[in-house]
């Protein structure tokens, strides 16, 4: 979600948001008041060593002194898709 205020754009994470900073773009994965945590790829654990996890998740940490520059792109429906849902 985006807000306009006097002209600057001030962007408020929501997780499975697809953003874009920098060079760098993803899915929100983890937001906390500091941070969150920017998804840029996954790939599958070669042994899971008794995880119930079954994915390498390649995350990137934007603070939130830099969500000013931060571009919004759109939402996917579930942490499931990997594309945007044009009617979210």
């Amino acid at each position: 979600m985006q807000e306009v205020m006097s002209g600057m754009t001030n962007y408020i994470p929501t997780i499975n948001d697809r953003i874009r900073w920098k060079d760098h773009e993803g899915w929100v994965y983890f937001i906390c008041p500091e941070y969150f945590t920017l998804e840029l790829g996954i790939r599958p654990k070669k042994d899971n060593q008794g995880s119930p996890h079954k994915k390498h998740h390649i995350l990137l940490l934007v603070y939130n002194r830099f969500y000013d520059e931060v571009q919004y792109l759109g939402k996917r429906a579930t942490k499931y898709d990997d594309t945007i849902d044009p009617t979210l």
